[in-house]
């Protein structure tokens, strides 16, 4: 199964706005018949972007836009083409990913809108509910420091540690405050979480890797993170631009569509709660 471009990065969206070729050729192939063509270049990570991209086209096309998508498989090139003015906006990243690489290479890139993101859900190990927790189980969480927190939040959310005031995304299991049940956070990398399953009390995994574990983020994940938790809002898949595009008719249509009910629903349905639409 693919893999989502989860929680550091996901697709890339660019989008190229060519006005006034006139031709005839153009014009038998467009659907309003005007002398105006209005391309929207896509470059975006196979799946969930380029998906719910293609899911957008047709109705991009009743707002007269002509959707090209491409597919990148890296996570430099989206912001670099962007910024030089070969594509307009990308669809891959998070705000923070943006705003570090503003800051190492020199990039102008803004938030345009945002769009979705990917929970991370607490699951069944060999205990199927919360309420069987007890002193000295053993839960599993990725060991990246981004996804480590995430994890962490979670947990905190579901009120089974507490963590030091501040600690926020950057938490790691040092800052671990209080511990009522005197948990133990077995760290792994984030593929071999999933695999645990039969050896620790929980497992935290994100949408992608459940989904590949076989678990519905909806059906079988004991708890996840609400779309106005903390990590949400924070690594909400987002589109992306040069500053000063944000405000173009091209852009204004593409994010207006991706956050329609027609999208929303089409998320829902497709990835069965690892991928939410974000509000």
């Amino acid at each position: 199964m693919k893999k989502f471009g989860a929680f550091l990065l996901a697709g890339v969206l660019a989008i190229g706005t060519l006005t006034g070729c006139g031709s005839t050729d153009k014009k038998a192939e467009g659907s309003t018949g005007s002398t105006d063509s209005k391309v929207i270049k896509v470059a975006a990570s196979a799946t969930p972007h380029a998906e719910i991209l293609e899911e957008a086209k047709p109705l991009l096309e009743k707002e007269g836009y002509d959707l090209e998508v491409t597919v990148f498989d890296d996570y430099v090139q989206p912001n670099e083409v962007v910024d030089s003015g070969d594509f307009d906006a990308n669809y891959f990243q998070h705000a923070p990913y943006m705003e570090q690489f503003n800051k190492e290479k020199g990039t102008k890139l803004v938030d345009a809108g945002d769009i979705h993101y990917e929970p991370f859900g607490i699951y069944p190990g060999t205990k199927k509910s919360l309420d069987e927790i007890a002193d000295g189980d053993e839960i599993a969480v990725p060991n990246d420091t981004t996804n480590e927190a995430r994890a962490l939040l979670l947990l905190q959310d579901n009120g089974i540690i507490k963590l030091k005031d501040g600690a926020g995304l950057t938490a790691t299991v040092n800052d671990i405050a209080e511990n009522p049940h005197n948990i133990k956070i077995v760290e792994l990398e984030a593929a071999q979480v999933a695999r645990v399953t039969g050896e620790t009390a929980f497992v935290v995994l994100n949408g992608n890797y459940a989904l590949q574990a076989g678990y519905s983020v909806k059906k079988d994940a004991l708890a996840y993170e609400a779309a106005d938790s903390e990590a949400a809002k924070t690594y909400v898949n987002i589109i992306a631009v040069k500053d000063g595009n944000q405000d173009n008719d091209a852009i204004k249509a593409l994010v207006k569509v991706l956050k329609s009910d027609d999208i929303k629903k089409f998320i829902d349905e497709k990835y069965d709660g690892a991928v939410i639409a974000f509000e």
